[in-house]
């Protein structure tokens, strides 16, 4: 996105709000990663902030970056350790910078329906309306009052013109909360990374467990949905194999040091869109947050410091952007086929089951022009 596009960067209060908007979705699941495995969270943190940095250089956009989220549901489930996590990431790495070259996604998004993408994009807003209610069991309070924040500037935005700096506030109340319940976090310098080489034995477990799953939602959700909604919100075409290709040298890159698997994503982008980010400035300012977390706070308690209810405040509306967006589609049956089996089973199945149902579709509409007489 570098060259005829020219996108000047700005690291403005807009920014800043923005580059918060994706911390609801990537706090909870680092945090849950780091206590139930052997990875470590200052590893994750600090390659998040790296490329951060660089896709907001490269893309000249707030082009997210997240955990891996069916890698890392599984490894929540599992307790799975971080040899296979780096053999998971190793291959999909490999995977998706391999798809990044030639004309595989020409083919891919052939064949892929638009209805299907916005499908995708209705049932991660689903899955994060399910997300907030876990937050709200937990911390009512502070849901209450992000739900709070965010109105009152929403109010103020449309009668006052007032910049939307609800991200900031709710993160800021979050903190302060989350300081008063559980006390100023620990500081303290991080070590070098240190190379974590996965054994012959972690490579088909990772397939079959983590890899498998994981491929059908980077490409649905983090690579096309992504590459959709960047037009939705920017007018700006960003041909699916660049996320692919930054989705590889990512992983590649990252994960053999102590890294998680990430790649970018349709709902972080919504999110960040929704409070303020316009420009790659917001992913750098993101990045530095995570870098300096990474480098001078090293405890899982840093990430658990912004009270939980807060950041269920921040995905409802989230949720809210993403929803509006999967409406823009041309068969509202699919779409909200896939949308509604992604909340009750999956979103492979839902991908799945949603391809079928295109073609299965037009197939019965194909015959039954046939069948009609001709005038």
């Amino acid at each position: 996105m570098t060259g005829e596009q020219a996108i000047p960067l700005r690291f403005t209060l807009s920014e800043f709000a923005g580059s918060l908007g994706d911390f609801g979705t990537i706090i909870p699941l680092v945090l849950a990663v780091a206590l139930v495995s052997d990875v470590n969270p200052r590893y994750i943190l600090l390659f998040f902030g790296i490329w951060f940095i660089l896709t907001g250089l490269y893309y000249r956009l707030p082009i997210p970056l997240e955990p891996m989220k069916a890698i890392a549901v599984i490894v929540i489930a599992g307790g799975i350790g971080s040899g296979e996590i780096a053999a998971a990431g190793l291959i999909l790495g490999v995977l998706f910078l391999v798809l990044g070259y030639g004309r595989c996604f020409s083919v891919i998004e052939k064949w892929v329906p638009e209805s299907v993408v916005r499908g995708i994009q209705l049932g991660l807003a689903l899955l994060l309306f399910k997300a907030s209610v876990d937050f709200v069991i937990k911390d009512s309070l502070f849901f209450v009052l992000g739900i709070a924040v965010i109105v009152a500037f929403i109010l103020l935005v449309h009668y006052r013109k007032t910049p939307d700096l609800s991200s900031i506030c709710v993160i800021a109340v979050g903190v302060i909360g989350g300081i008063i319940m559980h006390g100023i976090p620990p500081l303290s310098l991080i070590p070098a990374p240190q190379l974590v080489i996965p054994l012959p034995t972690d490579f088909p477990s990772a397939l079959s467990t983590l890899v498998l799953p994981q491929v059908v939602l980077t490409i649905a959700n983090a690579i096309l949905a992504t590459s959709l909604l960047t037009k939705d919100f920017f007018g700006k075409d960003v041909p699916p194999k660049k996320f692919s290709t930054t989705i590889g040298l990512m992983n590649l890159t990252s994960v053999p040091f102590g890294g998680f698997p990430m790649c970018h994503g349709a709902g972080g982008l919504a999110g960040q869109y929704r409070y303020g980010a316009r420009t790659g400035g917001a992913s750098i300012i993101a990045g530095l947050i995570f870098i300096t977390l990474a480098l001078f706070f090293t405890s899982p308690e840093v990430l658990s410091i912004v009270a939980v209810g807060v950041l269920g405040a921040l995905l409802v509306f989230v949720g809210i952007e993403m929803g509006r967006h999967s409406l823009k589609t041309d068969s509202i049956i699919v779409t909200g086929l896939i949308g509604a089996l992604a909340l009750a089973v999956s979103m492979t199945v839902a991908f799945i089951v949603g391809m079928v149902a295109v073609y299965l579709l037009g197939w019965i509409k194909k015959r039954k022009t046939h069948k009609d007489p001709v005038a």
